[in-house]
Order: structure tokens, then sequence, then C-alpha cells
């Protein structure tokens, strides 16, 4: 490997290792503490990352194209949280959640950080056109069996109702209403439109520094439950392995190659599953299982970055 991309990896890498680092230090030093950690955690959700969201899909460039790839994701989503309720056997007794650990994606505090560390910020719309499929699927399928395993049903109205009060998604579905309408278009060769591009990339500049300095605060590791964790990460990696070659496999069956968009989907399927599951549901016993296959999946995340750094280079 020439010796400028490897400095060119590790100028990817770096900033992501050095920033979970830090929220472990700020973690064990006091310089963050669990009533400052919700502080940065809410200014992040419903300021920051909404954003985000929304420039990604406000700037996205809406075709069948799109169309395509949100069937294919939300397909493959699907897929493999049938393969988490066939495979769950195999880590008896912590069963009940295995499912959801297997599916679905934390495309919010950690693709959009990576994939702008390895594409560059202004084209974040590429890593949306793949989000916004896994997006749908986790207000809507992985909710409800989110709920269901929790002991709780979730109606149609109640799934509407997360939606609509998930500031984030209320980004997302924004961006993707005016996107769709054209008004990104109508204004970006505009003076309006530069000014709009400047003040959200000026907003959104921390974003990445901030989500991976929380991610390092709330890493959590249980030693006597790595047996368990460990199987349902190898799993998960295989299953993840397994769908990616599906969907890349028909998706540039179907549309030309394009290397920023299998950058994205090689980035989603390395990610681990969404933060969101202890919030929506109550895990009882079941919960440092959770906690620490979270935890250990985001190491993993951040091991596998490397090649996927490498990949975008080539």
């Amino acid at each position: 490997m020439e010796i400028n991309m490897v400095t060119q990896i590790i100028s990817m890498v770096l900033p992501v290792l050095v920033m979970i680092v830090l929220g472990r230090v700020c973690a064990r030093t006091g310089v963050l503490n669990d009533e400052r950690h919700a502080g940065l955690k809410a200014i992040i959700g419903d300021v920051l990352l909404p954003v985000v969201l929304f420039q990604a899909f406000f700037t996205a460039e809406y075709s069948g194209k799109l169309l395509l790839v949100f069937v294919l994701v939300f397909a493959g989503c699907l897929l493999s949280l049938a393969a988490g309720y066939l495979l769950r056997r195999f880590v008896a007794p912590y069963g009940r959640f295995m499912p959801l650990l297997m599916t679905s994606f934390e495309g919010g505090m950690l693709g959009y950080s990576l994939y702008a560390l390895l594409a560059g910020a202004g084209k974040t719309s590429v890593y949306a056109m793949v989000d916004i499929g896994q997006t749908m699927f986790a207000y809507t399928v992985f909710l409800a069996a989110l709920k269901s395993a929790g002991g709780e049903k979730l109606t149609p109205r109640a799934m509407l109702r997360n939606m609509l009060t998930n500031k984030a998604c209320v980004g997302m579905l924004l961006g993707v209403l005016l996107g769709a309408l054209g008004v990104y278009k109508a204004i970006a060769p505009t003076g309006l439109g530069t000014v709009l591009l400047s003040l959200m990339d000026f907003i959104t500049k921390p974003t990445s520094a901030l989500i991976l300095l929380v991610v390092g605060y709330q890493l959590r590791f249980s030693r006597k439950l790595l047996r368990p964790v460990a199987t349902t990460l190898g799993l998960r990696l295989l299953v993840m392995m397994g769908v990616m070659g599906v969907v890349s496999a028909v998706l540039f069956a179907l549309i030309p190659y394009d290397k920023l968009l299998m950058l994205a989907l090689m980035l989603q399927y390395t990610l681990p599953a969404p933060f969101i599951i202890p919030l929506y549901a109550d895990m009882g016993e079941d919960g440092e299982y959770v906690a620490t296959t979270l935890s250990l999946g985001t190491v993993l995340t951040v091991v596998l970055f490397p090649l996927v750094a490498a990949f975008s280079l080539m």
C-alpha cells in the first residue's frame, strides 16, 4: 500500500479514534457526567442531527435510482430481521432482543459522521439515499418488533406519533418533501441557495466530533456477557455481509456502478444496530446484554472503518 494512501486512511480513522477516546476520558475524569451527557445528546438529537438529515435529503437527487435503493435496503432489513429470529437460539437465554440487534443501523448518530469523513460533508446526500430505506424501516417494522419484544403493542397511530415527535425524523421528512418537490434545484443557483447551504454547513460542522464524543462516553462493557455478545456480533457481521452482497449485486445489475453509492452501502452494513433500542422498550434483565452489544458493535465499526476508508481511496 502506498505511503500516501496509508496517510489518507490514518487521517480518516484517527479523528474517529481520538474523539471516542476523549469521550471515555471525559467519562473517567468527570468532565462529562450523565446530566451533561444528556444535555449534549439533546443538542445533537434536537438541533444538529435534524439539520444534518434535512440537508442530506433536501439536496438529494430524487429519481428512480433512489426508489430502487430504498426498496432494496428496506427488504434487506426485513431479511436480516428474519435471520435474527432464526438464529436467536444461539444466544439463549438472550434471544428476546437478539433479532433487533441483527437488523437496521445507527445511521443518524454514526453513519452520516463517518461518511462525511470518507467522502466529504458535501456528499452526505449519497449516504442519505441508502439511509432513507433503513430509517423508514426503523420507525415502522423495527419499532413494532421492538415494542413486541418488550411486551407491548404498537398501533399505527402511535407509530406515526413517534415519527412526528422525533425531531431528527421530522428533519428527514421535511428534507424529503422539499427535495422531492424540487425546491433545492430551484434555489441552488441563486444567492438564497448559497446562503442556505452555507448556514447549514456552519451548523452541522461540529456534529461528527460531538457525536463521537458522546459515543465514547456511553461505551459500556460486561465481561460476563462476552460470549453471547461476541456470538451476536459475529452472526450480525455474517448476515450483513450476505445481505450487502445481495443488495449491491441486484442494485448494480439494474443501474450503472456508482463508487460513492457502493461506499455508502459498505459503511452502512458495518454500523451497529440502532441506539434507540433501550429507549423504546423495557429491557428488563436483558438491558446489560443489549448495552454491551451496542457498545462492542460500535467498536467493531471502528475496527472495520479503515477497510472502508481504504476502499474509498482505491
